[in-house]
């Protein structure tokens, strides 16, 4: 009797502890995570162009077994640097991917690639290097599912996280 008295007010405390605890808000975000000073778009640590949490960055697409910039890319490309430098603060990761078609080796340099030439892109347009990182992760994380030119177009893409705002 005295162990199930002893159990429940454990079972109490842990609850009545759990349900107190919230994480703390430290960003200047509105709850929502939109940025007042940042034309009411969502920019978010850890945000991604895929998501539409990066602000006014875009995700680039690229052609079959291609690391070149269509001049689709390249505008918004364009528009992607306008928005780093008018934000000076921010810094991103690019993350270059494949389709699913090839080994893994290839579609991770194909990836890398890929990431390279956007940062470079942005580089000759007045950003500094020391904001962009690359990463590469090859065919491991499509935002498509399918084995069908539709879903593979989707996935031969260098989307932005947010590392620092």
């Amino acid at each position: 009797m005295f162990s199930r008295a002893l159990l429940s007010l454990f079972v109490a405390g842990f609850l009545a502890v759990g349900c107190a605890s919230k994480k703390p808000n430290n960003s200047q975000d509105g709850a929502d995570g939109i940025d007042a000073g940042n034309n009411g778009l969502s920019l978010q640590l850890n945000g991604d162009s895929d998501s539409s949490t990066a602000g006014g960055l875009v995700t680039v697409y690229f052609a079959f077994n291609s690391a070149q910039l269509a001049s689709s890319t390249q505008e918004s490309l364009k528009n992607n640097a306008e928005f780093l430098k008018s934000n000076p603060t921010v810094d991103v990761q690019i993350e270059g991917h494949a389709d699913e078609r090839g080994g893994i080796q290839y579609n991770l340099a194909l990836g890398e690639k890929r990431a390279k030439t956007v940062r470079d892109y942005l580089v000759a347009n007045g950003i500094s290097s020391n904001r962009i990182s690359i990463i590469s992760y090859g065919k491991e994380r499509p935002v498509a599912e399918g084995n069908d030119e539709s879903a593979w177009s989707k996935n031969r893409r260098a989307n932005f996280v947010i590392t620092a705002k």
